[in-house]
């Protein structure tokens, strides 16, 4: 079931190829199951390859690093992990590797184009990080979490101004919070916010004390359910599902890293019901114990692989 999403929905827009600001903070981050992602994507020499989400640039580079002929072009919607990215592989690698911004289903793409196609759809952990992205609770700050800085919608656009009907399906549909109609009441009765913090101690205050105590934040779900709404991560996984098949060319692989429930049965059914793919990993790849160890962050990663048949 998808949220009834209040005709004043306005789903993020995606901007074709386009200067980066030079104004560019650290981007460095642990790429997850970088190994298990690029050996299953079966590497051939003078390749093409499409890193669909490229952040920092890590599976990246270990794709150039493995052969001296194989070739990546690499998106991201995020104007800062993909100057970042740039700066790290360009000088090295020039023409080997090339780079859109943009969203990653939107990419005009030619049938049969790639020889592999890698997507890791975790929030990068800059972008968590860095206070003024309002991705995260931790630090108080606008309540933003734009992937795309140029789109029109907010978090603080989605909280203030949608129904409390609309908030509560959200919340149960995109963040499974079981609590979801009474924090929906609570952050209508004392909106408007403007930052993560206050909407956080807000959630906090409507659960039961024992909830408010559990494993996790209150809140977490929430912002997690906020994240995908703003930029419509699971309609863009649904397109991009959809489309990449025909971008690979026959005996291709797609190789996509999910961070949650609600995007791995997206994979998993996508990957079955497609006519085009045939399913290489009946069981997701999760990372292993070393990795745990080195990054916390990759602890709820699932890896799934499919191949382009035969035409």
């Amino acid at each position: 079931m998808t949220p009834s999403f209040p005709p004043s929905y306005i789903p993020p827009r995606s901007i074709p190829s386009s200067p980066i600001s030079p104004e560019v903070t650290s981007f460095e981050h642990l790429p997850v199951l970088a190994q298990e992602l690029v050996a299953g994507l079966g590497l051939q020499p003078r390749g093409y390859y499409l890193d669909a989400t490229v952040g920092g640039g890590g599976h990246s580079q270990i794709i150039l690093d493995a052969l001296p002929d194989v070739r990546v072009l690499a998106i991201d919607r995020d104007g800062d992990a993909l100057q970042a990215s740039r700066d790290r592989l360009q000088n090295k690698f020039g023409e080997r590797i090339r780079f859109w911004q943009g969203n990653f289903v939107d990419y005009p793409a030619k049938k049969s184009e790639f020889d592999g196609i890698i997507a890791d759809l975790g929030v990068n952990s800059p972008q968590l990080d860095r206070q003024e992205r309002g991705f995260s609770f931790r630090l108080d700050a606008p309540l933003d979490m734009r992937m795309d800085q140029s789109q029109a919608l907010t978090a603080a656009t989605v909280i203030n101004h949608w129904k409390e009907l609309d908030l509560a399906n959200l919340f149960f549909e995109y963040g499974e919070e079981r609590l979801s109609r009474r924090i929906a009441r609570q952050i209508v009765q004392q909106r408007p916010f403007q930052s993560t913090l206050g909407l956080a101690e807000a959630i906090a205050k409507s659960v039961p004390g024992q909830y408010r105590h559990g494993r996790i934040h209150p809140a977490t779900r929430v912002f997690q359910a906020l994240r995908i709404a703003v930029n419509d991560e699971l309609g863009s996984l649904d397109r991009f599902l959809a489309r990449s098949p025909l971008w690979l060319k026959p005996g291709g692989r797609l190789g996509i890293i999910t961070f949650h429930s609600l995007e791995d049965r997206r994979v998993k059914h996508g990957f079955r019901d497609s006519a085009l793919l045939e399913v290489l990993t009946k069981k997701p790849i999760i990372p292993q114990p070393e990795e745990l160890d080195q990054n916390r962050r990759s602890r709820s990663a699932k890896l799934r692989f499919a191949q382009r048949k035969a035409d």
